[in-house]
C-alpha cells in the first residue's frame, strides 16, 4: 500500500453510523490487475448487507474495510501481464465479492473483471451498470433460467436497478415478461418493455391465477414459496434474495469456512426446497460473479441502443450518507450513484 487516498470505509459491522469517509492506502496493481482512478461508484442493496454483517460468518472482514462493489473510471496503471487495456482507457468494473474496495480514489481490479465503458453513457452513470447488469444477465442466462423465445417469465420487484435491466434482456431473448411493481414503478417497467404488471400492493401473484414457466425473484421473504403456486410443473424459480441453496455460497466464503457455508445453505433452505419439490418446481439461489466478458456484452447492448440503464439519483461524494439513506429507504427506481469527482 502506497500513498494516501480518499475512501469510504466500514469501521465495524453495524448501521449507518459505522460508515466513514477517511484516508486509506493507495493500492498497487498485481501483474494481472489494472489500477483504476475512480470516476463514480454504484450503490446496491448488497452494500447494506455487507455493512450489517450478514455474511460475516462466512467471510469476516478486517477493519477498517474499504466498501463498494462497482465503479467506473480511467485506467491509471496497467499490470505487467495485462495486454487488453491501456493507460487512459475509460472502464467499468465489478470488484471482488470478498475484497470490495470500489469506494476509493484508486482501485486495483483483475483485468478480466473489467470492460471498456459504454460510449453512450456518461462515465458517472456507467458506474451503475456492472453489478445490476451482470446479475440480470447471469440469472437469465444459460447457467440459471436460460430464458428464451416464448418463455412466460415473471420478475418480482422489477422497478429497481436489476429488475429494469432484466426486463430488457428478457425481451431481447423473446420472452413474455410479467413483473410485480408498485403504482409508482409501473411507468418505468412499462418503458423497459414489461408486457404485464402486477401491482403487489393490491394483490399477490397467486391471487391472479397467472401461470409462468420461469421466475426471477428479486424480493425474497415468505412470498418466494407462494410463487411456486404460479409456476408450471418443471418450471424454475431463481432468486437473489431468497434462502441460499446448496452450492451457492461456497465460492464466496473464506477457504476455512466453505464447509460451514455448505452446511448453512443446506440447512437454511430445507423448507423452501421441500416446497419446491412438492410443487414440481426447481428453486435456486445464486450470487453473481464478476465477469469482464459478460460486462463487455452488456456495454455493446448499451452502445447499440438495445439496453438502457435507469439512474434514480446521482449524489456528490460529500453527500455519501444521503446516498446510503436513499438506498436503505428502498424507494429508488433504478440505480443510485455517487459521483467521485
Amino acid at each position: 500500500m502506497l500513498c494516501a487516498m480518499k475512501a469510504i470505509v466500514y469501521r465495524q459491522y453495524g448501521g449507518p453510523e459505522v460508515v466513514e469517509r477517511t484516508q486509506a492506502g493507495r493500492p498497487e496493481p498485481a501483474p494481472d490487475e489494472l489500477l483504476i482512478r475512480t470516476s463514480a461508484v454504484g450503490l446496491n442493496p448488497v452494500d447494506v448487507m455487507q455493512r450489517n454483517g450478514i455474511f460475516k460468518a462466512l467471510d469476516p472482514y478486517t477493519f477498517p474495510k474499504v466498501a463498494g462493489n462497482e465503479l467506473s473510471g480511467t485506467v491509471e496503471k496497467v499490470g505487467s501481464a495485462v495486454t487488453s487495456f491501456a493507460v487512459g482507457d475509460e472502464v467499468v468494473a465489478r470488484v471482488g465479492v470478498s475484497g470490495l474496495g470500489a469506494f476509493a480514489d484508486f482501485v486495483a481490479v483483475r483485468a478480466d473483471w473489467v470492460a471498456k465503458a459504454p460510449r453512450e453513457l456518461s462515465l458517472v452513470n456507467a458506474a451503475g451498470l456492472p453489478l445490476a447488469g451482470l446479475t440480470a444477465q447471469q440469472a437469465l442466462g444459460a447457467d440459471h433460467l436460460a430464458v428464451g423465445k416464448g418463455d412466460r417469465l415473471l420478475i418480482t420487484g422489477a422497478s429497481g436497478g436489476v429488475g429494469l435491466i432484466a426486463v430488457q434482456l428478457a425481451k431481447l431473448a423473446g420472452a413474455h415478461v410479467t413483473v410485480t411493481a408498485s403504482e409508482k414503478g409501473e411507468s418505468l417497467v412499462r418503458e423497459a418493455g414489461a408486457d404485464a404488471v402486477i401491482n403487489y400492493t393490491q394483490r399477490s401473484v397467486a391471487e391472479g391465477g397467472e401461470r409462468f414457466d420461469k421466475v426471477f425473484d428479486l424480493v425474497g421473504g415468505d412470498q418466494v414459496a407462494e410463487l411456486f403456486q404460479s409456476v408450471e410443473a418443471g418450471g424454475s424459480v431463481v432468486s437473489v434474495s431468497g434462502a441460499p441453496t446448496p452450492g451457492s455460497l461456497e465460492s464466496t466464503a473464506a477457504p476455512k469456512r466453505r464447509l460451514l457455508a455448505k452446511i448453512a445453505s443446506r440447512l437454511g433452505s430445507v423448507s423452501i426446497r421441500r416446497a419446491a419439490k412438492q410443487a414440481g418446481v426447481h428453486y435456486e439461489f445464486f450470487l453473481m460473479r464478476p465477469d469482464g466478458a459478460g460486462l463487455a456484452d452488456l456495454v455493446r447492448l448499451v452502445d447499440d441502443g438495445k439496453l438502457r440503464l435507469t439512474v434514480d439519483t446521482v449524489y456528490p461524494l460529500d453527500e455519501y450518507r444521503a446516498a446510503f439513506e436513499h438506498l436503505e429507504s428502498r424507494r429508488a427506481k433504478g440505480k443510485i450513484v455517487i459521483d467521485w469527482s
